[in-house]
């Protein structure tokens, strides 16, 4: 090939480069200006306003479909920097939003922080009479404009720590979740948080054509680039509001926690932790100053969620449990008695009776009984050794769901604790340790932790005769009214049905069918109450009264279990308190209006004061 038919190739060769590159850049051209209308819409984004529309978040019931939580109108203020005038009626406009021209000035230097060209909030929750003056001189005031949304509204002051509050989302959830934006509302805590996705729907958005001064001129392309928000699905709740507001009222002005589950399912009936809150204050644009005030409130604790996160001794409401695991081991039958001198060696004992029974011993809440049931259950020669036993022993308390979360739809449930064999190694050595070592176990003392949320469950179970389903606090989801199927697996404990009987029995036999009863003072007419009282022992004051129930003893609607700090016995106020919950849900009033009296009157908060200023 010469010189020259080289040349004539290159010069086709780049001819038809150009040609082709010019063949690309129409064609992209083309698809941009005629077929691709999303690029006019960014070329025109100076003048066109997004504007997103919140979704009404989904509404909550409580079992019975009362309304629980609905929604109000509220109204942010956005603003646009690089759309705003340079020089406006400043004081006028401070004073139709009642602002001082200080907050004017630092919002205007959060929202150029934030962004010139994007909109961010620069007054939130503006009120209906505000957002009505503001919308009449907004031309005046171009590059502000007003976003709609839903606020949370409580039919009543009540269970603010089932149902959780909602507030602004962080950066930190942002990054964490790229479906928020700055603005966004996210729940916090109870069925808010635990149910989030399903309650906060779907945002969409309208795009608006503006002018100049801002004002809205019609929507862009007829709306064909808007998307609709879709409503948050419903939830019904497991809660019988009436019932959790009689709770909430009892427990004003004491320290403790009720629980109340339907055993048959696991549903939640009631969960009262006081001292609470109205979940009202935090709502609005007073939610930052309640909620620090709420927590800096140290002396009682208001935002502390009782009933799922405080870990108490269980004391001797935990006796059925250690009967039963003897029971199924075969160290004791229902017949076997053992004598009681007020106590066993050093663990004392209140007089009653000598010797009782497996019944008799759990009606009079019997500690030497208790003690010797536990070191035989220690002591079976059919293991190794005390430390294989005890990880048998364990294992039962497992099964009940001890020493660990339950795997509820709560927020922030506490794991309980129960020792291991490997915990007392570390601490006595290994084979160092036997059964009068850990004795105090026997009666629900020692290194025994458990939440009231784990004590009502170990309630349900007993009432079920060995089963139980994972308390919730949900029920239904949405029109279909779906739920976790989680909450469906029965979950069977390893103990014969038949051996439950002889505690129930005594559970009976507590409230006064028995002699030697603990539990008198929750005994219900025309109803058969099964119950247990307990002492909680606490380092740090006056020791706690717990009281566990169920009823009726057959077909068993409501287990219950009541936790009252500082207290004292659980026969004093914990077992009254349960009786009167029990009659509320069963019959829907309370006869004993003696009792309910006594109940409502009682001040312990001003007791525990007096303590505190008679020690200062």
């Amino acid at each position: 090939m010469t010189m020259k038919d080289t040349f004539v190739s290159r010069r086709y060769l780049i001819v038809i480069f150009f040609v082709l590159a010019f063949a690309v850049l129409a064609g992209r051209l083309f698809h941009i200006q005629i077929i691709k209308d999303t690029y006019r819409l960014s070329a025109y984004n100076n003048v066109l306003r997004h504007v997103t529309q919140y979704p009404a978040r989904g509404l909550i019931y409580d079992r019975n479909g009362q309304l629980i939580v609905s929604n109000m109108a509220a109204y942010d203020l956005m603003v646009i920097p690089s759309q705003t005038a340079k020089v406006i009626d400043t004081a006028g406009f401070c004073s139709m939003l009642e602002i001082s021209n200080d907050v004017f000035k630092h919002q205007m230097r959060a929202a150029v922080n934030y962004s010139r060209a994007a909109p961010s909030v620069f007054l939130k929750q503006i009120s209906d009479e505000t957002y009505a003056r503001f919308q009449e001189k907004m031309y005046l005031y171009p590059g502000f404009y007003v976003q709609p949304r839903t606020l949370r509204k409580y039919s009543k002051p009540v269970a603010a720590h089932i149902l959780g509050y909602v507030s602004e989302v962080d950066g930190n959830t942002i990054r964490r979740n790229p479906y928020y934006k700055p603005g966004d509302y996210i729940g916090k805590s109870g069925i808010e948080e635990a149910y989030e996705s399903e309650l906060r729907g779907q945002r969409g958005v309208k795009i608006y054509m503006v002018d100049v001064l801002s004002r809205i001129k019609g929507s862009y392309a007829d709306g064909e680039f808007d998307t609709a928000a879709v409503q948050g699905d419903d939830i019904i709740s497991t809660i019988d509001l009436d019932l959790q507001e009689y709770g909430e009222t009892i427990m004003k002005n004491k320290r403790g926690s009720i629980v109340a589950i339907e055993p048959k399912t696991g549903e939640t009936l009631a969960l009262v932790s006081a001292p609470n809150y109205d979940p009202g204050l935090l709502v609005g644009r007073v939610r930052s100053e309640n909620f620090a005030r709420l927590q800096n409130d140290t002396a009682i604790l208001p935002l502390f969620n009782r009933a799922l996160m405080a870990r108490y001794p269980p004391g001797s409401t935990f006796k059925p449990i250690n009967g039963l695991i003897g029971l199924q081991e075969g160290v004791i039958t229902e017949d076997t008695q053992f004598g009681c001198s007020h106590g066993y060696l050093f663990v004392g004992c209140h007089g009653h009776a000598s010797p009782l029974g497996l019944a008799a011993a759990v009606a009079n809440s019997c500690n030497s009984y208790f003690c010797q049931s536990f070191r035989r259950i220690l002591e079976n020669k059919k293991y190794a050794s005390v430390e294989e036993a005890f990880g048998q022993w364990k294992k039962y308390l497992d099964e009940f769901g001890f020493g660990s979360s339950l795997g509820t739809d709560f927020s922030n449930e506490l794991a309980g604790f129960i020792p291991s064999s490997e915990y007392y190694d570390r601490y006595h050595g290994r084979n160092r340790w036997k059964a009068l070592t850990v004795i105090s176990l026997a009666i629900g003392q020692g290194e025994i932790g458990t939440t009231p949320l784990q004590m009502a469950n170990m309630t349900a179970a007993i009432a079920n005769r060995g089963y139980y389903y994972t308390p919730h606090i949900v029920k239904g989801i949405g029109e279909e009214r779906r739920m976790n199927p989680k909450f469906l697996e029965k979950h069977i404990i390893d103990i014969d049905s038949a051996n439950f009987e002889s505690i129930i029995e005594g559970m009976e036999g507590a409230l006064g069918s028995i002699t030697g009863a603990t539990a008198r003072s929750a005994a219900i007419n025309g109803i058969v109450v099964c119950g247990k009282t307990g002492t909680a022992q606490n380092p740090h004051g006056d020791d706690h009264s717990v009281f566990v129930a169920f009823a009726p003893k057959d077909n068993p609607q409501i287990a219950i279990a009541v936790y009252v700090e500082n207290a004292g016995t659980g026969a004093t106020y914990a077992a009254p308190i349960a009786s009167l919950m029990i009659e509320k849900y069963l019959t829907g009033a309370v006869a004993n209006k003696a009792r309910e009296q006594r109940m409502l009157e009682l001040n312990l908060e001003e007791k525990l004061l007096k303590q505190r200023e008679t020690q200062n």
